[in-house]
């Protein structure tokens, strides 16, 4: 077992940490879609904290807070799911692009990229769908359309549409993707 060494600092040392320059924060890696992400989170957030209150503390739980929180959350994933198809961190497998040729590798990764596009833009498509013939469903607790939930999750997919267009293109015009040169991609977007 290795000794642990602790080195002593002062107390001046400690408050001048403090007054280092900080970097300015950087907001425009950020897209609409995150922000609107982020106020879905937030509301479900407060769903649920509503939820545990009203539960535990005044013993009379409010039943459509869980409905909510979980439609929130639906939401949430699917939002989400567009900043990762913009920012390439969709879950891939570049192992086999390492013991391909690179045109093969090339072709093969146009390949996937041209599948993803068409499962997100025929997703879209059985959403615009199945939105429509849900159309008069309403929520259990409140009497809200359900189908809201439902073309919020369309409209995920439609912009993971035009967000993975945006890849290809982006894909095309340096001459590799994430699949074939994953440490090009280290930061946060492409």
């Amino acid at each position: 077992m290795q000794e642990e060494i602790h080195t002593q600092i002062t107390a001046e040392e400690i408050a001048q940490a403090f007054e280092e320059e900080v970097a300015p924060v950087d907001l425009s890696r950020y897209a609409v879609e995150d922000w609107i992400t982020m106020v879905v989170f937030w509301s479900m957030s407060a769903c649920v904290f509503l939820q545990f209150f009203t539960r535990y503390v005044l013993n009379n739980s409010f039943a459509w807070t869980e409905e909510i929180a979980i439609n929130c959350l639906v939401v949430v994933v699917f939002l989400g799911s567009v900043m990762c198809t913009r920012t390439v961190r969709h879950i891939h497998v570049d192992l086999l692009y390492r013991y391909l040729p690179p045109q093969a590798g090339r072709v093969l990764a146009l390949i996937v990229s041209l599948i993803t596009l068409g499962f997100f833009a025929y997703m879209t498509w059985l959403l615009w769908r199945y939105a429509g013939i849900v159309a008069r469903e309403r929520m259990v607790t409140i009497d809200l359309p359900r189908n809201i939930v439902f073309y919020s999750v369309f409209a995920a997919f439609a912009l993971m549409t035009l967000r993975q267009i945006q890849v290809l293109i982006g894909d095309l015009r340096r001459g590799y993707s994430v699949l074939e040169r994953p440490e090009e991609f280290d930061g946060f977007g492409v």
